[in-house]
């Protein structure tokens, strides 16, 4: 169910009529669901330069993916899908990480090893840009204490203005309006507070709340998108 419910959370953040810069992985079909469900006049802006109004017909696996080409808006480059950020056109992006701070920095950059040495990983990209360009940001990622952290050992992307939600597979967090501390706003079903304590870096409080579960109706498109359970797994 966590995936479903990663998914599922993720979509949510979409509201109708925004531009949203989708990313990689489960923001793939999170950007799907919405546009059948709640956000038909979403756009979605892809990093090869892909832009979308309306779900890709078959399922992806990348953004290259020939369904995501096909009956594209346009197909045009990185450039311009870039510029609409700095027009203040794009409402939200989603970015990963391999580390989150309590106060919404991102890195994917490098992180410390425990002798001391340095783990190089992929870098930037557009992620900066994106954070930095974006109204807000959605942030999706496996939660472990050591991708949790008080501080990030880079700040590849700064947290947004208008906040990040973080969401794991064990919770969802918000950035505060005023501390712009990542709060803990809801326990996935069947997740401890406790468990999700014990896996964050940082002191959290009990939000007493539930993250919605995926509805049959949000379960059945998921399914109908990914037959094989590539992205979609219990």
């Amino acid at each position: 169910m966590s995936s479903k419910v990663m998914i599922c959370a993720a979509a949510r953040e979409i509201k109708d009529g925004e531009m949203v810069f989708v990313g990689m992985r489960l923001p793939l079909l999170a950007f799907m669901l919405a546009k059948k469900l709640h956000a038909p006049r979403a756009i979605g802006l892809f990093e090869n330069g892909v832009v979308r109004d309306a779900p890709a017909q078959e399922m992806l696996y990348t953004m290259s993916d020939g369904p995501n080409l096909h009956g594209a808006v346009c197909c045009t480059t990185l450039l311009d899908v870039m510029s609409l950020m700095q027009q203040g056109r794009v409402a939200l992006g989603f970015l990963g990480a391999a580390e989150v701070d309590q106060y919404g920095n991102l890195n994917s950059t490098q992180v410390r090893r425990p002798d001391g040495g340095v783990i190089r990983l992929p870098g930037s990209g557009g992620a900066c840009d994106i954070a930095c360009l974006s109204g807000r940001v959605a942030t999706v990622i496996r939660h472990e204490k050591h991708r949790l952290v008080p501080r990030v050992s880079y700040i590849t992307s700064p947290a947004p203005p208008g906040g990040v939600c973080l969401i794991t597979d064990k919770a969802v967090f918000r950035s505060h309006a005023a501390t712009g501390i990542l709060n803990l706003v809801s326990c996935h079903p069947g997740v401890s507070f406790e468990e999700i304590q014990s896996e964050t870096s940082w002191t959290l409080k009990d939000p007493q709340r539930e993250t919605p579960p995926p509805s049959p109706q949000e379960i059945n498109i998921l399914e109908q998108i990914d037959r094989q359970g590539f992205w979609v797994q219990n």
